[in-house]
């Protein structure tokens, strides 16, 4: 049975341009970019026409940033989805890759994340779980001094983001992943977890556990809710998607007082 045409809609770098700028991106700004290439509709080009139409509305006076976090750089004893058994995590531990930022790929980020971490001149935060890749004049400022115990706070690419005034667009994708609310967390009184990861070390590859501050996304589908009904977002269309633009700032403040409201 043959494959049925796109529905569509056509979209393309111009049209993502120009859909961009009608939403409120603005020529110089920095924007932190949660996204989904599928929600887009049929587009010419794919995750690489994305980045294109996006740098096109930044111009290029603007950074975009994305999250490229590595997931799987984890403890084996607490994944998921899927549980791998206990006899196997010494021997993963053992033999999971080192974070290289140079070279380690995002984990289900998407297409559109990991197009920008490899396009030219883009540059990548140190810390090996949480990581952000930024392209344009602020990237290098962004991403400087992630520390390596500190995913989401006050030493991540988040604070920075903050102080630098930028905003968040969440293209085709949900409040569930904005990581800028995490950044909440370290300012409200927030368990502890231990974290294990591979590292690079001037002496080579080696596996280290960490003390971070246990975040947790549960909620953000109702935090993001109230925050939206209480203003502040703007809500359109690019492509096909729902699209969502906010200030990172904004975001951060909302959420402090709505976790410490709700979470005990």
């Amino acid at each position: 049975m043959p494959t049925p045409p796109p529905t569509g809609p056509l979209v393309t770098r111009a049209t993502l341009g120009a859909d961009l700028r009608a939403l409120g991106v603005r020529p110089g700004e920095t924007l932190l970019l949660y996204s989904s290439l599928s929600a887009l509709g049929w587009v010419c080009g794919g995750a690489v026409s994305v980045v294109q139409g996006l740098l096109d509305a930044l111009g290029p006076d603007g950074t975009l940033t994305v999250p490229t976090h590595t997931g799987g750089n984890s403890d084996p004893a607490g994944w998921r989805r899927p549980p791998v058994p206990e006899e196997w995590w010494a021997e993963i531990r053992a033999s999971m890759p080192a974070y290289d930022p140079a070279v380690t790929p995002s984990d289900g980020m998407g297409a559109i994340a990991e197009s920008v971490r490899r396009w030219p001149g883009a540059v990548r935060s140190a810390h090996p779980h949480t990581s952000f890749a930024a392209v344009g004049p602020q990237a290098a400022a962004i991403t400087d001094g992630h520390a390596t115990d500190c995913s989401l706070g006050e030493d991540s690419p988040l604070a920075r983001l903050e102080e630098r005034g930028a905003r968040v667009l969440l293209l085709g994708a949900t409040f569930a992943t904005c990581t800028s609310f995490h950044l909440a967390e370290y300012r409200i009184p927030s368990p502890r977890t231990e974290m294990g990861r591979a590292v690079l070390t001037p002496g080579g590859r080696r596996w280290e556990t960490v003390s971070e501050v246990d975040i947790s996304a549960d909620g953000f589908h109702e935090l993001g809710a109230a925050f939206e009904r209480d203003g502040g977002v703007v809500r359109g269309r690019v492509g096909a998607a729902d699209a969502l633009l906010f200030p990172v700032a904004d975001a951060v403040a909302y959420a402090q007082r709505w976790l410490a409201r709700h979470r005990a």
